[in-house]
């Protein structure tokens, strides 16, 4: 990167970390709400309050989407430390088939209510993506994969901040008319919520037993975004291959098949359950993570303008709701036989 044009990023990045702070102290005040969702939040504040939106428009914007691109990338790396398969493969063949299909049906279905609601194609795939797997992060990877511009991630992303801090509030006020036990609500909160912040801040309203049960089946979920995105490099290089006549040679410019930030998530995961890495390493990168994510999700809700998304968004937030209680329905049903 040239002196030029670490200038030019500067001010958005500074600003990003400066919201993070804020971010991190609130949550630390009231930690029910996830430092994630609570940057998605600022962002979503600082692009609509008068005395913000001219800078977050202007001099930080490209700071703030090189947050937003490339930072998401490098905290979806580390998120593989978070995963370790011997927890994964714990819960048993039978939990992991029930937790893969609700992935499989909730996708499906994610996809094929947004297109129902007439969304275009690549943002009913970002949508489906982040339901089904982990919120923001699957989306940029998802993103990356399918060549998907920046700009277009920003909607996808605020839908599933929104029904993920919906769940937050909701789900819990379930526990008592559904009759769940804390283990019940753990996995019905690890299959249904989107993101890991999230589901911790969802399932720790149950106690320590929902907490633990919860977080491994939603890890489950993340390990899962490696090969979901590898389909779609797969079909995305036959689709270019095809548009080039069916050339032996391959075109300029086609895609990757796994993008490097996933082939690093991937590397992560293996080092993480590997057991080489003692826990204040692990707890080190939890931190640097959770600021690469962090600085990108507020680059990601600053780009929103809930002018433009209350006139544009109307059809997408009904689909997301509606993909909400589906993925619902689904986790709920995968969680009472993982517990029988």
């Amino acid at each position: 990167m040239t002196h030029q044009n670490f200038t030019r990023i500067l001010p958005g990045l500074l600003t990003a970390v400066v919201a993070l702070a804020f971010a991190f102290a609130i949550h630390a005040a009231v930690p029910a709400l996830p430092a994630m969702t609570l940057a998605v939040v600022l962002g979503l504040l600082a692009a609509n309050l008068p005395g913000t939106a001219v800078w977050t428009a202007g001099r930080a914007r490209p700071g703030l989407d090189f947050a937003g691109k490339h930072l998401m990338r490098g905290g979806i790396v580390l998120l593989g430390l978070k995963v370790s398969l011997s927890d994964v493969l714990g819960l048993g063949w039978l939990a992991l088939l029930l937790i893969t299909a609700v992935v499989v049906a909730s996708f499906a279905g994610t996809y094929g209510i947004s297109r129902l609601f007439r969304l275009p194609a690549d943002t009913a795939l970002l949508i489906a993506t982040g339901f089904s797997i982990c919120g923001a992060s699957a989306i940029g990877a998802m993103a990356a994969v399918r060549r998907i511009s920046h700009r277009d991630t920003v909607l996808p992303v605020a839908l599933v901040t929104l029904c993920g801090t919906l769940a937050i509030g909701v789900l819990p006020l379930l526990v008592h008319p559904l009759q769940l036990s804390p283990e019940a609500f753990g996995a019905w909160t690890g299959a249904s919520v989107h993101d890991v912040g999230q589901v911790v801040a969802t399932a720790q309203t149950a106690g320590p037993a929902a907490l633990a049960l919860a977080v491994v089946v939603k890890l489950t979920r993340v390990i899962l975004l490696a090969p979901m995105v590898a389909m779609a490099g797969a079909e995305q290089r036959i689709g270019h291959r095809r548009k080039a006549g069916g050339r032996d040679g391959a075109p300029a410019g086609r895609p990757p098949l796994v993008p490097l930030f996933v082939v690093g998530f991937i590397v992560m995961v293996a080092l993480r359950s590997s057991g080489w890495l003692s826990s204040g390493w692990l707890e080190a990168a939890a931190g640097l993570q959770d600021v690469l994510l962090g600085a990108a999700l507020f680059g990601l809700g600053s780009a929103v303008r809930i002018r433009t998304l209350l006139h544009t968004g109307a059809r997408a937030v009904l689909a997301a709701l509606a993909a909400w209680l589906l993925i619902a329905v689904l986790g709920l049903a995968a969680a009472l036989l993982i517990v029988q």
